[in-house]
C-alpha cells in the first residue's frame, strides 16, 4: 500500500461492533455461529476469534470496556458521540502514523500508548464515528 502523510497502513489488524447489551453475544455466536471465545483477562463480553477465514481479528467489544481504553473509566465521555463499531489498522511506524494525524488536526482519543496486553495504539473517532487504532499488534504480525 502506498504511504500517505506519514501512514504506511500494513493490514487491518482488527474489527468488529461495539455492543451495549449481552443480546449482541447470543446473536454473533449462536445465530450466526461465529467461534466467539472470552478472551483470558479481560471483561467476559469481549468476546473474539482469529480463526475466521480472511480476518485476523473479530470481537464483540463493550462500550464499557472501549471507553476504558480511551479515557480510563467504563463511561464513554459525554463530550465524544459514542461509535458503533471499531476497526483497527497496524501500521509501519506509530509515531510517525500518531504525529501524521495530529498534523492533520485530528483529535486523538489515545495518543501512542502501550496497552496491557502488548499492543500499542493511537485511537480516535472516523468521520462516520467508528473507533480507530492505528496500532502495532506484534502477535498478528508473524
Amino acid at each position: 500500500m502506498p504511504e500517505i502523510a506519514g501512514v504506511k497502513v500494513l493490514f487491518v489488524a482488527g474489527f468488529g461492533p461495539i455492543v451495549r447489551t449481552h443480546e449482541s453475544s447470543a446473536f454473533y455466536r449462536d445465530t450466526l455461529g461465529l467461534p466467539l471465545e472470552t478472551q483470558p483477562g479481560a471483561d467476559d463480553a469481549y468476546l473474539h476469534a482469529e480463526g475466521i477465514p480472511g480476518v485476523k481479528h473479530f470481537a464483540l467489544w463493550p462500550l464499557s470496556e472501549a471507553a476504558k481504553s480511551c479515557f480510563g473509566t467504563p463511561e464513554w465521555s459525554k463530550t465524544v458521540p459514542e461509535p458503533h463499531a471499531w476497526m483497527e489498522f497496524d501500521v509501519e511506524n506509530l509515531t510517525d502514523a500518531t504525529n501524521a494525524l495530529k498534523k492533520k488536526g485530528y483529535r486523538l482519543l489515545v495518543d501512542n500508548r502501550q496497552e496491557p496486553w502488548g499492543q500499542t495504539v493511537t485511537r480516535l473517532l472516523s468521520p462516520e464515528g467508528i473507533l480507530i487504532g492505528l496500532t502495532i499488534t506484534p502477535w498478528l504480525r508473524g
